[in-house]
């Protein structure tokens, strides 16, 4: 099955050594990894990181097709420092490649002749004009069967026109614990228990999933007018960089292959519960991990 992704493709310096990411350069990473095809439409620069930016897609078998080289901005980095606990915090710069995505109309015709499964974006690509408008050319071009959208705050960037805007545009939304707060006062000026947040935002903006993280205390599905929970698993944190990409990727592979929401929201749990445990946002998988991923496939091939 064909994924798309929207977004950033950057490098984390983290201790002072870079490391490629981006949510949605972390998400089509682990999406590959599953077995799915993966392409990302982002921009790099004309320079080494990009150069090298464009061998990690290669190498994890992310279509490089629609990342362009810009001519002029270079390639994304940002500076990422983890607290005791290996939590993140992000100092990311600005007027980068992935600020200005290009493609050109043999690239989008492309894009609308192929069978999408999900089309995958977040909000901090949005923070330029040229991306928004651009985002809403490609929706309007492909017709996925789902259209998931990552919150994914980061700093300022991001403003309520553009969330609304993309929560009209999509079919499940994922957000964690903090971002449910900033939606709620957002969207809703008041303070609403995640029920009932989860519940006003599908009916407001014809949304079928929303997924609600918890970190250590896992996950909450709200479908067809019922929240389930799906329990977190405790095991060690090296660092909780791209846990939460590899979490939309784990219930987004299981949901593609035919499992309940809350199958699909228990597998995310495994795959993110594993991710923190390691250093790095696409660490390899064990091979209890593969056997599950195979185990998927054949409950969608059988």
């Amino acid at each position: 099955m064909n994924v798309l992704l929207f977004g950033e493709i950057l490098w984390d310096i983290i201790n002072g050594k870079p490391y490629i990411g981006g949510a949605p350069f972390n998400l089509a990473a682990h999406l590959s990894k599953m077995g799915l095809k993966s392409t990302l439409i982002s921009s790099v620069g004309k320079d080494a990181l990009g150069r090298k930016a464009l061998k990690e897609a290669e190498k994890r078998a992310i279509n490089s097709t629609f990342i362009k080289i810009h001519p002029h901005l270079p390639t994304g980095v940002v500076e990422v420092s983890l607290d005791e606990r290996g939590h993140p915090t992000y100092l990311i710069n600005e007027n980068v490649a992935w600020d200005n995505i290009i493609l050109d109309q043999d690239l989008m015709d492309s894009l609308a002749k192929t069978e999408w499964g999900v089309l995958c974006f977040g909000t901090l690509a949005q923070r330029t004009k040229e991306n928004r408008e651009l985002l809403s050319q490609v929706i309007s071009w492909v017709h996925p069967l789902h259209i998931f959208y990552d919150l994914n705050l980061r700093q300022n960037y991001y403003e309520k026109e553009w969330i609304e805007k993309s929560l009209c545009q999509s079919s499940i939304v994922k957000l964690n614990d903090r971002e449910a707060l900033i939606m709620s006062e957002l969207l809703f000026d008041q303070t609403l228990k995640q029920e009932e947040l989860a519940q006003l935002i599908c009916q407001e903006y014809d949304l079928s999933i929303v997924c609600i993280t918890h970190g250590k205390n896992g996950s909450s599905i709200y479908h067809n007018g019922k929240l389930e929970k799906a329990a977190g698993i405790n095991g060690p944190v090296a660092d909780t960089v791209g846990g939460g990409d590899s979490y939309s990727a784990g219930f987004l592979f299981s949901y593609l292959c035919g499992t309940s929401i809350y199958e699909a929201a228990e597998f995310a749990e495994i795959v993110g519960n594993f991710v923190v445990s390691q250093s790095g946002a696409v660490p390899k998988y064990p091979d209890w991990l593969e056997k599950e991923i195979e185990n998927l496939k054949y409950k969608k091939g059988g």
